[in-house]
């Protein structure tokens, strides 16, 4: 079984994040050998564009001062992120698991909607997109960047967030389909939980023996 490395961040800054993955992708690039690696994470809010977002999904001037924006190199369109949201960035090296993007984007699906069966929520995928879905609302969503078949960026899911920044996007470019929060459906429910939930769901979908890090 492949080890893994379980990381286990507070709140960071987006752009301290995006600097620490692309260094971990550089030494597997490097090192093919080295062990996955799992962050887990919130971070201040702030946007991000994927390589080809549209501009026309922002519903404010991007050059405000007041509001974080980034375009990075993952796929899909803009998204947001705030605490209360849990963010997962594995950095997995799929030569030991499936060389398949279409593949590692439904496990991490799957990761998502383990989490949510146990508390006794339905989440599910809903074809044509990326991301994971419960009673009609995204809940989750998922970018990836993949180098060498190192991957980085990863998947969001919408714990108890403060949800009024999503009012300011279309997010993912969806303007028909709401964005929604564990919380609605559990209150109470806390990103800690959730956390520790969802390490052992990734565990368990790719097969991976976790070992916790700093």
């Amino acid at each position: 079984m492949r080890r893994c490395e379980l990381q286990n961040w507070g709140i960071v800054p987006y752009q301290e994040a995006w600097d620490y993955q692309r260094s971990q992708v550089n030494q597997r690039i490097a090192n093919p050998q080295r062990d996955d690696l799992l962050i887990l994470l919130e971070h201040p809010p702030v946007y991000t564009l994927g390589t080809g977002s549209s501009l026309d999904y922002l519903k404010f001037d991007p050059q405000n001062p007041h509001a974080e924006l980034h375009r990075i190199e993952r796929g899909g369109e803009v998204t947001y992120h705030c605490p209360g949201q849990l963010v997962g960035y594995p950095i997995l090296n799929l030569r030991f698991h499936q060389q398949d993007l279409h593949w590692y984007l439904r496990q991490l699906e799957e990761v998502l909607i383990q989490v949510l069966k146990q508390y006794n929520l339905s989440g599910y995928r809903l074809d044509g997109f990326t991301g994971v879905w419960l009673e009609g609302c995204k809940v989750a969503a998922i970018g990836i960047k993949v180098s060498r078949w190192i991957t980085m960026h990863g998947f969001a899911l919408n714990v108890n967030p403060n949800l009024a920044g999503f009012q300011q996007i279309i997010p993912c470019g969806i303007s028909d389909k709401p964005v929604g929060s564990l919380a609605q459906f559990i209150p109470g429910l806390t990103i800690e939980k959730v956390r520790q939930d969802v390490a052992i769901a990734f565990a368990e979908v790719f097969d991976l023996s976790l070992v916790v890090g700093c």
